[in-house]
């Protein structure tokens, strides 16, 4: 009878340790083992425990101190394990199971797959995948298409391809999941034919029982609108709706963002109509797909009014929503009102991140209005914001802009104080600058500096240099840095060979009128 109620003691403290809700670690895992030897303790060791019981055998044993439920708390604690990411415990465990010979179910050996093959270690979910097939349990289709997605997930179509094929071999017949994998797969690579073409040979295979669903449909119509084969998009939109008596949301909203990248706005307007006549309410992803189309076409009224209708219709506009109206209003001029739509993020306790804040900032800067640009900057800090290297390039653009170079260097020190670097596009303007005011001497330290950082000059600031040469007078020295220029097998475009031929003609213009004078 002691033996009986050791047993349950070791029972019960395996159970409080699964059940506790604290979050399990690779200490607690080896605990639990302990305790799962303490369950299949050998006929040896139970008769030192217990001298006073009778000798039982091992099959009795077996049974009484094995159950079903301890077998499956443990595979519970291996899932677990898996969904935490502790992959090394959860494949101790199971090697502790294996060598007590409970070999654990396919769900569990699932659940271990998906992680690694989460975490790219498709070497080890192939070694498990094997010990799968040696020792049991069978993979099911879901282990194969959880390991079919590893494949793809690391962009590894081919062996994707081929493990389709090991699939029937091992008894597994490819379902929609595995279909739907692989044409997703094949399309977001461009492979559109042979998407189609493994679709059709699925189908073939499998004597006309299955069909392609909504869902592999969905797929195939989003890549042939990103291919700009729009004809076949829409065909395969004629052949779902009569197929498909349910058409969802989310087969709208790839219909519609086909629309709006080949520019078709009337046809994406007419598709949301026509999931109003289906029944079928918009989500904040249809309306920001709507949003981006029209801002991309400078429809800005337009994408202003969508987003008012998005409040109307309950649907709360979220960060992206403001953030496409904001920068198309920024870049096309409308300051202004961009401003406001930042003060209706605010008011709905939505703080936007640094990118909004600094458009705003360029976008004041660009107009040469310095204090607005700094005001959104201080704003920005007080929401709690923390300003970064586009945030200060953007300011001392705004100061370059206004002929302020001192300001704009002093700009540059104060980054350094709170930690952050300028980078190449900070040091081309103030480069720039100090050309444009004939500080040659100045830009040449800006760009020693440069060098000394490790940073690396781009075509953009010895177009400035070439630039500040010329307005200097200096075209010997012009000529010979774009000579370096093209040695050093640097990237370049026509602008310094415009501006050196440029600064030539003007100084052969009066040398040549000169000459004329002379001759008179």
């Amino acid at each position: 009878m002691a033996l009986s109620i050791g047993c349950e003691e070791s029972h019960l403290m395996f159970l409080r340790l699964f059940n506790s809700g604290i979050s399990t670690t690779d200490l607690m895992v080896r605990d639990v083992a302990l305790m799962f030897d303490k369950i299949f303790l050998s006929k040896h060791k139970l008769d030192l425990l217990n001298k006073r019981e009778s000798v039982m055998s091992e099959k009795v044993i077996f049974r009484v101190y094995s159950s079903k439920d301890d077998f499956s708390r443990c595979g519970d604690i291996i899932r677990s394990l898996s969904l935490q990411g502790k992959l090394e415990s959860a494949l101790w465990l199971r090697n502790r199971m294996m060598q007590k010979s409970v070999i654990p179910d396919v769900t569990t050996h699932n659940y271990i797959i998906n992680r690694l093959c989460r975490t790219g270690n498709m070497e080890k979910a192939d070694w498990l995948i094997r010990q799968m097939l040696e020792f049991g349990p069978s993979p099911n289709c879901s282990t194969y298409n959880t390991f079919l997605k590893g494949y793809c997930r690391i962009n590894d179509v081919d062996k994707a391809l081929y493990l389709l094929s090991a699939m029937a071999k091992n008894g597994n017949w490819p379902n929609r999941v595995t279909c739907n994998i692989l044409v997703h797969a094949l399309c977001k690579k461009g492979l559109l034919e042979d998407a189609v073409k493994l679709l059709e040979q699925i189908l073939e295979d499998d004597n006309g029982v299955a069909t392609s669903d909504l869902i592999t449909s969905t797929i195939l119509i989003d890549s042939s609108f990103k291919s700009r084969n729009m004809e076949h998009a829409l065909t395969l939109w004629v052949e779902m709706t009569q197929k498909c008596t349910e058409i969802d949301v989310i087969a709208y909203n790839v219909l519609i963002n086909g629309f709006c990248l080949n520019g078709d706005m009337n046809f994406a307007y007419g598709s949301f109509c026509d999931m109003f006549k289906r029944g079928l309410l918009p989500d904040i992803f249809t309306l920001n797909t709507l949003i981006s189309g029209l801002c991309k076409q400078r429809k800005l009224d337009e994408a202003c009014y969508i987003l008012k209708m998005m409040l109307i219709m309950g649907i709360g506009p979220d960060q992206l929503s403001y953030k496409m109206i904001i920068q198309a209003l920024c870049i096309y001029g409308d300051i202004v009102r961009a401003t406001k739509f930042l003060q209706c993020m605010l008011k709905d306790a939505m703080v936007p991140g640094p990118h909004i804040w600094n458009v705003l900032i360029d976008g004041y800067g660009r107009r040469g209005d310095v204090d607005k640009a700094f005001l959104i900057r201080d704003f920005m800090v007080e929401v709690g914001v923390t300003p970064n290297t586009f945030t200060y390039n953007a300011l001392v653009l705004a100061e370059v802009k206004s002929g302020n170079i001192l300001r704009a260097y002093s700009l540059k020190q104060e980054m350094l104080q709170f930690g952050l670097f300028p980078d190449v596009v900070t040091f081309n303007l103030l480069i720039g600058a100090a050309c444009n005011f004939g500080h040659v001497q100045f830009a040449l330290q800006l760009h020693d500096e440069m060098l000394r950082r490790g940073y690396d000059p781009d075509i953009i600031t010895y177009t400035e240099l070439i630039r500040g040469h010329c307005v200097g007078g200096n075209l010997k020295e012009a000529e010979e840095l774009l000579g370096k220029v093209q040695r050093s097998g640097l990237p370049i475009d026509c602008v310094p060979y415009k501006i050196l031929l440029k600064n030539l003609r003007r100084m052969r213009g009066p040398k040549k009128h000169l000459t004329s004078a002379k001759d008179g």
